[in-house]
């Protein structure tokens, strides 16, 4: 039986000034989709189903998951067949269980049968990322750590990716490289061993620019390096990329010491195995590829 939850009663994951998808930027990417999928037709279900027959169908989670990506169901049935209406059962940023229903669609059988694959393509994928999130967000709860996504996406799919991201509890990072700076190791390596003169003017020339919301930079090493960043004016974000617990703690010492608050951020080789271990080192971001390179689409289904 099939266990019906009233929209809105399920427990909330995002937080509540979550920023909306803008279907505008992803609506190339749907047609791209369609086109793909129902190119020359779906004479299957043109064989087997009768033009006229009208049907209900519902969208099942299969397994527990945070709920992303419901606005892209009617903006992709559309292109199908305008008859077909969607009604969310379950808003995006919430938990569904097992055998929740997410969503009813009604209309044309036939029409919402070739729209079926493209469909639950788009909620898989985003409900996976969204999912994914959550894990690593439920994991440092208690801590002051937010857990952040990374540009780590699939071509085409930021939009949508980073959306999911949000759903699930999580934080973005850049959009893209035109929204901040990053002085990176590779960057770093080009000024030599001393580095803050030529860094300050950099960092100067970057809160110069109007399109530049912060200004990060990564240090290789506590001992000699992060003291020296600490101390340059403009700096938003530290980033201590792949850095053991005694390193996160002591990182996160000698910033309270020297006074300067600059975010301190960790990232490399994080897991759902040692994430509570690196937010309990006093950092104030996690940044994390994986929740989207490598989050696995869940199990959603289409019942009639």
């Amino acid at each position: 039986m099939i266990k019906i939850v009233p929209r809105g009663s399920h427990e909330r994951i995002a937080r509540k000034n979550l920023r909306k998808l803008d279907l505008a930027k992803v609506q190339s990417l749907i047609e791209i989709a369609v086109a793909e999928d129902f190119g020359k037709g779906d004479p299957t279900s043109e064989i087997t189903v009768g033009a006229d027959e009208i049907a209900k169908g519902s969208l099942i989670s299969r397994e527990e998951i945070v709920v992303s990506g419901m606005e892209m169901v009617p903006a992709i049935l559309k292109h199908y067949d305008t008859r077909l209406q969607f009604k969310p059962l379950v808003s995006d940023g919430y938990r569904a269980s097992v055998a929740n229903r997410l969503g009813v669609i009604k209309g044309p059988l036939r029409s919402m049968l070739s729209a079926e694959r493209v469909v639950l393509n788009f909620l898989q994928r985003l409900c996976g990322i969204s999912t994914m999130t959550w894990k690593f967000v439920s994991a440092t709860r208690g801590t002051k750590a937010k857990i952040y996504d990374t540009r780590k996406t699939i071509p085409g799919w930021r939009e949508l990716e980073k959306y999911a991201v949000r759903c699930g509890g999580g934080y973005n990072h850049r959009m893209s490289l035109g929204d901040a700076v990053m002085f990176k190791d590779n960057h770093i390596a080009e000024l030599g061993p001393n580095f803050e003169p030529k860094l300050k003017k950099m960092v100067e020339q970057a809160c110069a620019n109007k399109n530049v919301k912060f200004v990060v930079v990564e240090v290789d090493h506590v001992d000699d390096q992060l003291d020296r960043v600490l101390m340059i004016p403009g700096v938003d974000i530290i980033l201590l990329d792949n850095m053991g617990q005694w390193q996160l703690k002591h990182a996160v010492e000698l910033r309270d010491k020297i006074g300067r608050k600059p975010l301190l951020e960790a990232s490399g080789n994080i897991t759902l195995n040692n994430v509570l271990t690196v937010a309990s080192c006093g950092v104030d971001r996690i940044s994390i590829g994986a929740i989207t390179h490598s989050a696995i689409a869940v199990d959603i289904g289409l019942d009639r």
